[in-house]
């Protein structure tokens, strides 16, 4: 089921020069001036051709750089303008957050604007009085909630707004690029209330430039670039290609290295990208002996070991794992930077060794990601889904790690340990 389908939506924009000054609107149109003097390049193109489809209960993040039509699209969503051709379909309730504090009045409290938002959201005004303390409560504004809006801070604004967004209980939300100038104290809790959301089968489109955010939240993401979608797919595998992007955009490389890396990336595009300034290869597992192995006890200590080719010096890398289960669940992920090693310089071949004392890890099949990057995440060499191993275990417990633990009884609980299970 698909709660929004997006089919070839264009959008044009239309700019007027000086030369189509004209006196009135009337002999504008008399004289047909208003738009067919207008030329082609003057014409600018925000959306050309953009196709997509989100699945319900899916949150689909758009990113791309200032201009590239992610907010042109979220406002044609939410109905506040319209596609020069294309048909964008959705069901069920909308509600936007695109730009701050739009339509709230001014001049009023945040206690009527709270009422006029939410019956032009759609709801009648018993529902809104039904909601009303539990808006105002989530956007903490018990103290100010009669105060004009105008007295507001940004962060307030952010607050009521997002508040009243999600109390309206859309089917779908639209979120574009404002908790960037949330409260730092609020925007974890406008993270738990979107993932809150997820859980209850909602929709989300979510705008922002905060890759970490789309990276945690999105369970897609689409990068716009120059009104077309350059990628659409898996969250980290976007994110990477749009930073060597942002990377390497004002360089300009030769043509047989440009080829190649086309090459590279089109063969294997889904599982592993970056610059190959520096390279991953020949990873491998090793165990306790010395031997190479797969299939390992959860207590069992390993090493996960691979080669590295830096093609020149670089001061700036980062080393990387991550541990998926079979669901693609990230179960553990960590890298150099975060575990406060300081990078000073690599240059030409070398090894990288991460010995491991146990997994602890409950029985099945399991992901393995190799990655080097910058400190800013952009991409080196990223290995996602390469490799595989597997943990047997004799116990039957569920969820993603084995907590280790032991269980304490008062002497008025009898049990026996059944020592055949």
């Amino acid at each position: 089921m698909y709660p929004v389908i997006v089919e070839d939506i264009k959008k044009y924009y239309k700019k007027y020069s000086h030369k189509h000054k004209f006196l009135t609107l009337k002999s504008a149109f008399v004289k047909r001036t208003l738009f067919d003097d207008l030329e082609k390049d003057e014409t600018f193109e925000a959306l050309s051709g953009v196709d997509f489809k989100v699945e319900k209960g899916k949150t689909v993040s758009i990113i791309g750089e200032n201009g590239s039509g992610k907010s042109t699209m979220l406002k044609l969503l939410a109905g506040i303008s319209k596609p020069t051709s294309g048909n964008i379909i959705t069901e069920g309730r909308i509600s936007a957050l695109i730009e701050l504090g739009a339509g709230f009045h001014p001049e009023i409290s945040g206690r009527e604007n709270i009422f006029i938002n939410g019956i032009i959201l759609g709801l009648t005004k018993k529902r809104i009085q039904e909601r009303y303390d539990d808006i105002v409560k989530f956007a903490e504004l018990e103290e100010f909630i009669e105060n004009p809006v105008k007295t507001y801070s940004s962060g307030m604004h952010m607050r009521l707004g997002f508040s009243i967004a999600i109390n309206v209980d859309p089917d779908i939300l639209l979120i574009d690029e404002v908790l960037a100038v949330g409260d730092a104290s609020f925007v974890p809790k406008c993270l738990d209330k979107i993932n809150e959301f997820k859980r209850r089968g909602k929709t989300i489109i979510f705008v922002s430039h905060d890759l970490s955010t789309v990276e945690r939240i999105s369970d897609e993401v689409i990068w716009l670039k120059e009104g077309k979608i350059e990628k659409q797919g898996y969250p980290k595998r976007i994110t990477d290609a749009y930073l060597e992007y942002i990377g390497k955009k004002d360089e300009v490389k030769a043509g047989e290295k440009h080829k190649k890396e086309e090459a590279d990336a089109a063969q294997n595009k889904e599982k592993r990208w970056g610059s190959k300034e520096i390279e991953i290869s020949n990873l491998k597992m090793i165990d306790k002996s010395g031997k190479e192995k797969y299939i390992y006890e959860s207590d069992e200590p390993f090493t996960i070991e691979f080669d590295v080719d830096a093609k020149q010096q670089e001061k700036d890398f980062v080393f990387g794992v991550g541990i998926y289960n079979s669901e693609g669940t990230l179960c553990y992920g960590s890298n150099t930077h975060i575990e406060d090693y300081k990078a000073a310089l690599i240059e030409g071949k070398g090894k990288v060794k991460i010995h491991v004392q146990a997994l602890h890890l409950i029985n099945g099949t399991y992901f393995l990601d190799a990655a080097v990057h910058k400190r800013d995440g952009y991409p080196f060499d990223y290995h996602h889904f390469q490799y595989t191993f597997r943990v047997t275990s004799t116990f039957r417990d569920v969820g993603i790690s084995r907590v280790y633990h032991d269980w304490e009884f008062s002497k008025n609980i009898r049990l026996q340990k059944d020592e055949n299970l």
